[in-house]
């Protein structure tokens, strides 16, 4: 089976000019939503707050999770900070290596195994873990490859807002599953992906779930629309 690099055509086509389309992204239990090709290849000046801080505190050697088409990673290597860009997506890292990213690797987070002094996962990076149940051993994974006093950054949005209120502000969801846990598929053109989990986890549950796994959480900033910036240290 041939799996469809989605991100990574609709990049090429955007670096080649060959008409790129956005990239559709279709939930189970939400409308369906896109995302624009072009937001891919923003500068800094054109990046959300939440991102620009993250990109601020990046200090010595940097690992940039999700990459994609290396906007993040071209930031920061062009302060002289010693950044590897990954990513699953072989387009993707295409795309990145001819911006100019010097380290940029086919590569899945869980398998990293050199240690860092700041992980980026920006774009709600640790949608990657895809459930709750999973932390813990994202968790072990980010002790392996942290050095001391290394420190995480990402970005997530609790989705209690998607959900219509009860008359006493509470919100109605499924008992048997935490309700930042959705499941998606992305379109380019005409390949689609097959269904898979995706992460979205509030700022409360991912404190909880940190200090659980010996990690300090701190909330750096939040966004407009219940999005934030967090900072994991390893206790």
């Amino acid at each position: 089976m041939i799996v469809p690099d989605i991100f990574g055509q609709a990049v090429i086509d955007h670096f080649e000019k060959q008409n790129a389309e956005n990239i559709k992204v279709i939930a189970t239990d939400f409308d369906d939503d896109e995302i624009p090709t072009d937001y891919l290849f923003r500068d800094f000046k054109e990046m959300p707050k939440l991102e620009q801080k993250a990109l601020q505190l990046a200090k010595g050697k940097t690992l940039d999770v999700g990459c994609c088409a290396g906007s993040h990673a071209l930031v920061l290597q062009e302060k002289g900070i010693e950044i590897k860009a990954i990513d699953i997506s072989q387009g993707a890292i295409k795309v990145a290596r001819l911006r100019g990213i010097k380290n940029a690797v086919v590569q899945d987070f869980f398998d990293e195994q050199e240690k860092f002094d700041t992980i980026l996962m920006l774009m709600n990076g640790i949608g990657i873990v895809g459930k709750l149940r999973k932390l813990t051993a994202f968790f072990e994974h980010l002790k392996s490859i942290l050095n001391p006093n290394g420190k995480v950054l990402l970005d997530s949005s609790d989705l209690h807002y998607l959900f219509d209120k009860e008359e006493d502000g509470s919100i109605w969801v499924d008992p048997t599953q935490y309700y930042g846990e959705l499941r998606y598929q992305i379109q380019y053109k005409e390949e689609i992906s097959a269904p898979f989990d995706w992460l979205y986890i509030d700022f409360n549950s991912l404190q909880l779930a940190a200090e659980s796994n010996g990690f300090s959480c701190k909330l750096v900033e939040e966004g407009e629309h219940y999005d934030y910036l967090a900072q994991l240290q390893l206790n």
